[in-house]
């Protein structure tokens, strides 16, 4: 079974038991700790050990994404320093940026980043801190997961 596949049945278990109002940051955890723990036990059986998600590799192609990969979503109302301060955090941490898109309507701000943290000096879920706490200085909402996450849990 690909991981995209393993990941879209823990996410739709988890709605399936907390119900489609359940929080979607606390399904992320769950599915993102339930993949942690059986993953290994995959690759050791040799189960998933070929499928592994790569930056640019096979998995990309079929659609999967990357668990190297973040995808950041920024939205608020548009004021000078959010490109830079978001930028800043990355690349502070050691991730590049793979990909990005922003625009304004009316005075709002919509970015979307696609992020590497291959070379990141973070973990994923210390970089979503400092994102999400950079967003508050900003006054904007910033919202950052794993592209392979993402693409599963955008299935259901």
């Amino acid at each position: 079974m690909a991981n995209e596949e393993l990941i879209y049945r823990i996410t739709r278990a988890i709605y399936d038991r907390l119900g489609s109002t359940a929080d979607e940051s606390a399904v992320e955890l769950l599915v993102t700790d339930i993949y942690q723990t059986v993953a290994p036990a995959l690759a050791t059986n040799g189960a998933a050990a070929n499928r592994m998600s790569r930056p640019g590799g096979p998995a990309d192609e079929a659609g999967q994404g990357s668990a190297e990969r973040l995808i950041i979503s920024v939205f608020g109302m548009d004021h000078p320093g959010i490109v830079a301060g978001v930028a800043q955090i990355l690349g502070e941490a050691g991730c590049s940026i793979v990909d990005i898109n922003q625009t304004v309507v009316q005075g709002k701000f919509a970015m979307v980043i696609i992020a590497n943290t291959s070379g990141s000096r973070l973990s994923v879920t210390e970089l979503k801190e400092r994102l999400r706490s950079e967003g508050e200085k900003l006054g904007v909402h910033i919202y950052a997961q794993r592209e392979d996450l993402f693409n599963a849990m955008h299935r259901i």
